[in-house]
């Protein structure tokens, strides 16, 4: 159903609406814009009709039907609904709807403004709280990797210097490697 919509109904009057720009028709012009217009009409309403009707039998196919009735040059449906629905009621509420949908721009400019306005402010915050906090801890880190490369440097690694905060100084066992760590405790308990 899907597909048979997709290739009917929007990419079988693409290629025509292609074919017409390039012929420079304006019959064709004007007959495929009467398509899209009431295509768009069809889709917008298909959205709630789907809601409510789908349990109708013979549903899907009666869009199918209804789809190929409005591409059909025969029958001419979508310069029908067109002439005699569409272009009069658009006629006598375009004023209207010109107005709503000027005052609609204003409002979504303002508020894409506002809410642009607050979300580079929420940004910076964010970067400023980060660098802040980042710079602590990355000074922090950097001081416990001197106080590391300091004792290696000075071969004090029995030192009894507290480790920095965040390290662990491992204990002796865990230094020594494993062969010479089992080799000793083969020795320890042997002597005892």
């Amino acid at each position: 159903v899907f597909s048979s919509r997709l290739i009917f109904g929007t990419l079988y009057p693409a290629y025509y609406s292609y074919k017409a720009v390039k012929s420079k028709d304006i019959k064709e012009y004007v007959k495929w814009m009467m398509y899209w217009i009431i295509f768009a009409l069809f889709t917008t309403a298909e959205t709630f009709t789907d809601i409510f009707l789908c349990w109708f039998p013979f549903y899907y196919e009666l869009k199918i039907a209804f789809v190929a009735w409005l591409l059909s040059p025969y029958t001419k449906g979508s310069s029908l609904l067109y002439r005699k629905f569409v272009h009069p009621t658009l006629s006598s509420k375009e004023k209207e709807i010109d107005d709503c949908l000027l005052q609609a721009k204003d409002r979504s400019y303002d508020a894409l403004v506002h809410f642009g306005k607050r979300g580079l402010n929420v940004a910076a915050t964010a970067a400023v709280m980060a660098a802040s906090k980042g710079q602590g801890a990355l000074s922090e880190r950097l001081r416990s990797f001197s106080m590391q490369d300091l004792s290696s440097i000075r071969g004090d690694s029995s030192s009894s210097s507290v480790p920095p905060s965040g390290t662990v100084r491992p204990s002796s066992k865990q230094s020594q490697p494993k062969a010479a760590r089992s080799a000793s405790e083969g020795t320890g308990s042997s002597g005892k």
